[in-house]
């Protein structure tokens, strides 16, 4: 009897691998042997590079001032557009350092261009999460900001196969440079099903504008056959932990006396969402997905909704490079089979 096809390669083991792990039942994501929950809020990016690429330190200053020699012109309008179009004119032989350190200062630049502005040059005394704020804004962010971006940076920075994360894999298996590899990647997590919800999070939550509306509103979503944003994911099938580490970021700028304008109202939302999919959908568990509280958290530290998914890039950069060597390694090419469906020659 033939075995059933795993539809979407689902629970199909592709690689092993030492960089992380996530246990969809448990809602736990290991980083390179440690929680994610412990990593974020405690460690720089930076410092979590150094534990995904196995090195002992990783410094992206001097490779910030590299990339922005090479800015490109920004002909597309697009944030992940612009994004991919940069990252892949990198020279092939680009390093993982210098491919990760061109990714944040690409999103900074386009940024900046978006609002009709000259590019900040990097200053490369500085950590990545405070030069990539710095370069955003135009001048030095405070020092509460700057920890919740490195919080998010870190709670991006791999998680498992992911859809960019096996494309980057596959590109490597073919004994392809790593720049090709990310450029695959950005084109992937373009995609709304994988990277694309944190700016329409905020869509939704504008929409919904107080807590009282949430319940009405979400269910005339669903009536009309439309995606809740920021609810469910393909893995975890309780709270996606990331969600609780970028809430608790948000926490602490609120503590630092940053305060958030969309806290209150996306907690009321997500227990109304978590109930009305409960309903609709009993036996399907739909819970926050780490796109809920990026859009809160990335709000609170005063970014445009634009700037998300190519931040998003700019995190998750650094476990596609660790992928791509790891994949490497193997000397192995990824060739699944396929089952032809079509019609056979008389």
């Amino acid at each position: 009897m033939k075995k059933p096809m795993a539809s979407g390669l689902e629970g199909v083991v592709a690689a092993q691998t030492a960089l992380s792990h996530v246990d969809g039942e448990r809602g736990e994501l290991i980083i390179a042997g440690e929680r994610v929950e412990t990593l974020a809020g405690s460690q720089r990016f930076e410092q979590v590079c150094a534990r995904l690429w196995n090195v002992p330190e990783v410094d992206l200053g001097p490779a910030r001032v590299w990339a922005a020699a090479r800015l490109p012109a920004w002909g597309e309008t697009e944030g992940m557009d612009a994004m991919r179009a940069a990252v892949a004119q990198l020279p092939a032989k680009s390093t993982a350092i210098e491919v990760t350190a061109a990714m944040g200062v690409f999103a900074a630049a386009w940024a900046r261009a978006r609002s009709g502005e000259a590019p900040v040059s990097p200053d490369p005394r500085l950590g990545h999460a405070a030069d990539v704020l710095r370069m955003i804004k135009g001048e030095p962010a405070r020092d509460e900001l700057v920890a919740g971006l490195d919080a998010y940076l870190v709670a991006v920075i791999d998680h498992g196969m992911n859809a960019s994360t096996f494309t980057a894999r596959v590109i490597a298996s073919t004994q392809s440079d790593l720049v090709s590899a990310v450029t695959g990647a950005v084109g992937a997590l373009k995609g709304p099903l994988h990277g694309g919800a944190p700016g329409p999070v905020l869509d939704m939550l504008d929409a919904i504008g107080s807590p009282e509306r949430a319940t009405q509103w979400l269910e005339t979503e669903l009536a009309a056959g439309r995606r809740i944003m920021g609810m469910g994911h393909r893995i975890y099938r309780v709270r996606d932990p990331r969600a609780a580490v970028l809430e608790t970021a948000v926490e602490r700028l609120e503590r630092a006396g940053v305060t958030s304008r969309r806290l209150a109202l996306a907690r009321a939302v997500e227990r109304a969402a978590t109930q009305v999919l409960a309903a609709r959908y009993p036996d399907r568990s739909l819970q926050a997905n780490v796109e809920f509280y990026t859009a809160v958290l990335l709000d609170t530290v005063g970014l445009p909704r634009e700037l998300f998914s190519p931040l998003f890039a700019a995190g998750r950069v650094a476990g596609w490079c660790a992928h791509f060597v790891e994949q490497q390694a193997t000397g192995k090419l990824i060739r699944p089979a396929s089952e032809y469906v079509g019609p056979m020659p008389n």
